[in-house]
């Protein structure tokens, strides 16, 4: 028995005994009797890096989480993997000559150490990589179903390139304009590629938030990212500076833009339009004397990430030179284009109403357009400061005047012959890349297959159906995926997993395409349809393809490497474990991976593979741990921590403890190394208060019974208090109570017996296990030889003594403190009053007054009112 606190030796002795038992007690059983719960990480991207103290506070969490759940006799599902493809292993790859597959299992294997290390109770059995081809074809089995009904097509439409990268990036993939992995300024470019139609779940991603206990601000994230807006279509026509008059039958000339608006009350304050610069009609518009003008501004704009193209920042537009016509009062009204109005949502126009939207009114004062107010709160005219955007009383509306916004839409909308419609701002899943480390995408292009098709020239109706839609064309039978993309055909199941091609490693090409466009022997194949030449497609998936159903990889397990699909989707061992009962991790991924999960696990529920509408109950989003500067931590800054030294320095328990201490787990929080040298401490303290006292023996012969009534009162307080903050995620409160509880025992350890002493310890261990697992199971084995920590139940408290017998009150006189008062919560408030009173400190300062009120709050305040 060591005197000192060796953590290192403690630390490494008991990862090497969960390690050599195979971390069996912290496998998750398939239908078991006990009640399950599954806990889950959003699973790391594996890099060279290794973890940081970030992914080192959720990943405690969950860990503290996993083990108390387990005490308390819960089945517990507790996994962790790797989002291993992806553009950073790709790009250094590319830069160092190495194939990414070696630079993948390098940064896994680091990874895994370093959890290890920390001693993280994961489920090892089921750990996988995105990378793996056994999970990767299940992947291509789900992609495959979304081909075959038709939710997979091909679209040109302007995508942000990376010319260094050279693959096309999400919005999300950019930070300022600049790819957010190189720096490198983005353009915007057209290219065809492979989309998903999540605008089809749009409605259902959005009425399902209901159901999720999920933090509010990332909800209303989810619904701004969805974007609905309820509106109405109408149209301008329009006259060009060619025409003299609207009755001309030239086509060129005899125009209109469909406009839609959320504020067809307000169409009478309309003062101008304006249209997306990419819109098909400016080019048609534009008058010859402001041609250059115009097209030096689309060119200016196009090719702007759309994120920055509608960020708050300054104005800017050019008049086209023609004129719409508003259909509310016949008024000719000037058309521009500017950058904050984007095609791909709507209509790509809006009508403009200064008068009560803030941004038409920058607009209308920066090139001074007429601003009309017809929205009052009041019913009256006013000189407007600013936009009204809220409802009232319609005025300058022409038959409409007097009446209410509210009331007026539907009257309004019938009027101009406006439409009702239904707009969302999310857009189809850009399902392509033009890299080489990610899943295949298993399809193959026919030409013999595309003119089959082509000369067939089948109708059929492009809604999403459960049931599966085939068509017969000759001697083959083609999906309806296959139909709507002619000559793009579906590899049979029986051939997955599409692997990537073996080579040595990729080479980046000179055209943009996929490096693996280059690779021959791989892109040419035949059709698995008609056995004629035919080529594979390039680009590969996304990242977010492999960790948009990673949740129930965990829950299969050994299920993924059948090779049987039917048998291998074992529903029963997912209705089990899902949906997921506590999901944490950052609120960076609020939108981009919360959205495509939810489609995902949607889409399976519609094949009748789920049976879960949502795909995650419970979700907690960790806060950011800021370096001691309170900046953002990054390598430039130079303010990183690496918790490889923390560990060396101070042990993993410390680590853990501390950055659970640092303050509530959601909230944003510096580091402080003066704080993690007072956590050692209090582990120290732990430590001396077992191993001193054993080794001295100097207990008493029998306990003060007094001092351990209290102490026992104490420690059930305390289980009440860890067992509420631990089930609550509240950790930094419940180490708080287990630090108060410790310095209470280590004051009283000597007067009580050795008997006592073991009887409280052993309960305060199993309270500090969860938090500090290796200092605990050893000071655990240490008073209990023969039995282990991890088998252990968690203790209950006893609710007689913890039940408060006695209140606190505050003596105050006019308002002011003057003393406290600890008094049985049984007596009556006639004698509690009266043993205030005779309190010397509170005594004097009512001697020859006269009391002329006193206010009594039970359990609370005492104030004794008195002339001054």
């Amino acid at each position: 028995m060591t005197k000192k606190y060796d953590f290192s030796r403690i630390e490494k002795k008991w990862q090497k005994i969960w390690s050599q038992n195979n971390f069996k007690l912290w496998q998750g059983t398939d239908f078991s009797k006990k009640k399950k719960h599954y806990v889950l990480d959003m699973f790391p991207y594996p890099s060279g890096e290794g973890l940081h103290v970030g992914h080192v506070e959720g990943y405690t969490a969950t860990d503290i989480y996993s083990r108390f759940l387990r005490l308390n006799n819960f089945n517990v599902l507790h996994p962790m993997g790797w989002d291993a493809f992806g553009l950073p292993t790709e790009n250094y790859a590319l830069k160092t000559k190495t194939h990414p597959e070696i630079i993948t299992k390098k940064s896994v294997k680091k990874f895994k150490s370093q959890m290890q290390s920390l001693g993280f109770s994961y489920d090892w059995t089921r750990e996988f990589s995105t990378t793996d081809p056994f999970y990767y074809k299940w992947t291509q089995w789900m992609f495959l179903k979304m081909f075959e009904k038709g939710l997979v097509f091909r679209q040109q439409a302007f995508i942000n390139w990376c010319p260094s990268c050279k693959t096309s990036l999400a919005e999300e993939d950019l930070e300022n304009g600049k790819c957010e992995r190189c720096g490198s300024e983005i353009e915007r470019k057209p290219l065809e590629q492979w989309s998903i139609k999540i605008t089809q779940y749009a409605e259902r991603l959005l009425n399902d938030l209901k159901y999720l206990n999920w933090p509010q601000n990332v909800v209303e994230m989810q619904k701004d990212w969805i974007g609905k807006s309820t509106g109405y279509e109408v149209k301008f026509k329009i006259i060009t500076p060619q025409q003299d008059s609207l009755n001309q039958n030239d086509k060129e000339t005899n125009l209109e833009v469909n406009v839609f608006t959320t504020r067809i009350d307000t169409i009478f304050g309309a003062t101008y339009l304006v249209l997306a610069p990419e819109h098909p009609l400016v080019s048609k518009i534009t008058a010859i004397s402001n041609k250059s003008k115009v097209e030096n501004y689309v060119n200016q704009v196009i090719n702007k990430p759309e994120l920055l193209r509608t960020k708050e920042k300054e104005i800017t537009g050019v008049f086209t030179g023609s004129f719409g016509v508003n259909p509310s009062n016949n008024e000719r009204i000037p058309i521009w284009i500017s950058e904050y109005v984007l095609m791909n949502y709507a209509t790509g126009a809006i009508m403009a109403v200064p008068a009560h939207d803030e941004r038409d009114f920058k607009f209308a004062k920066k090139f001074d357009l007429e601003i009309r107010e017809v929205i009052s709160p009041d019913g009256q005219n006013h000189n407007l400061e600013e936009p009204y955007i809220g409802e009232g009383i319609l005025i300058n509306s022409g038959p409409f005047d007097r009446l209410k916004s509210t009331i007026a839409k539907d009257k309004i909308a019938n009027f101009v012959g406006a439409n009702k419609k239904v707009n969302y701002k999310i857009k189809d899943w850009v399902f392509a890349r033009q890299r080489f480390w990610g899943e295949p995408i298993p399809l193959v292009f026919c030409p013999h297959c595309k003119q089959l098709i082509e000369n067939a020239n089948l109708k059929i109706d492009e809604k999403f159906s459960k049931n599966d839609v085939q068509y017969k064309i000759g001697k083959y039978t083609y999906s309806k995926g296959e139909i709507l993309n002619p000559g793009w055909i579906a590899l049979k199941i029986n051939k997955l997993p599409l692997t990537l091609p073996k080579v040595k490693y990729y080479k980046q090409t000179t055209t943009g395409k996929s490096p693996l466009a280059e690779i021959e022997n791989w892109v040419e194949t035949t059709c698995p349809k008609c056995s004629n030449p035919a080529i594979r497609e390039t680009d590969t998936m996304p990242q977010w393809a492999g960790s948009s159903w990673y949740y129930l990889g965990y829950a299969l397990g050994k299920n993924l490497k059948v090779k049987d699909f039917n048998k291998g989707w074992n529903k029963k061992v997912i209705d089990y474990w899902v949906p997921v009962d506590l999901y944490v991790g950052g609120v960076e991924h609020a939108t981009r991976h919360l959205i495509y999960a939810r489609f995902w696990h949607k889409f399976l529920y519609d094949l009748g593979l789920v049976s879960s509408l949502e795909p995650f109950e419970r979700l907690v989003n960790q806060g950011l741990i800021l370096g001691s500067d309170n900046e953002k931590m990054s390598k430039s800054k130079g303010n990183v921590i690496n918790p490889d030294e923390i560990i060396k320095q101070y042990g993993a328990d410390t680590l853990r403890i501390y950055e659970m201490f640092l303050g509530p787990l959601e909230a944003v929080k510096p580091w402080d190394t003066k704080s993690i040298i007072g956590v050692h401490r209090f582990l120290n303290r732990v430590w001396n208060l077992v191993i001193v006292n054993l080794t001295k023996n100097s207990f008493s012969k029998v306990s003060d019974k007094d001092i351990f009534k209290n102490l026992k009162i104490n420690l059930h307080k305390t289980i009440k208090k860890v067992t509420e903050d631990t089930n609550n995620l509240k950790f930094n409160t419940a180490i708080s109570a287990l630090m108060e509880l410790e310095n209470e025992l280590t004051i009283n350890a000597l007067k009580i017996s050795k008997k006592d002493f073991k009887e409280l310890m052993k309960a305060y261990l199993i309270l500090l296990y969860p938090f500090a697992p290796h200092i605990s199971s050893e000071l655990f084995q240490i008073l209990n030889p023969k039995k282990s920590i991890d088998n252990q139940v968690w203790p209950k408290f006893d609710a007689k003594l913890v039940k408060e017998t006695e209140a606190n009150y505050a003596i105050q006189v006019n308002g002011k403190l003057r003393a406290t008062l600890t008094i049985s919560k049984s007596l009556a408030q006639e004698k509690i009053i009266k043993k205030a009173q005779e309190l010397k400190e509170v005594k004097k300062w009512l001697e020859n007054k006269t009391i002329k009120k006193i206010i009594f709050i039970k359990d609370k305040i005492i104030n004794f009112v008195i002339n001054s």
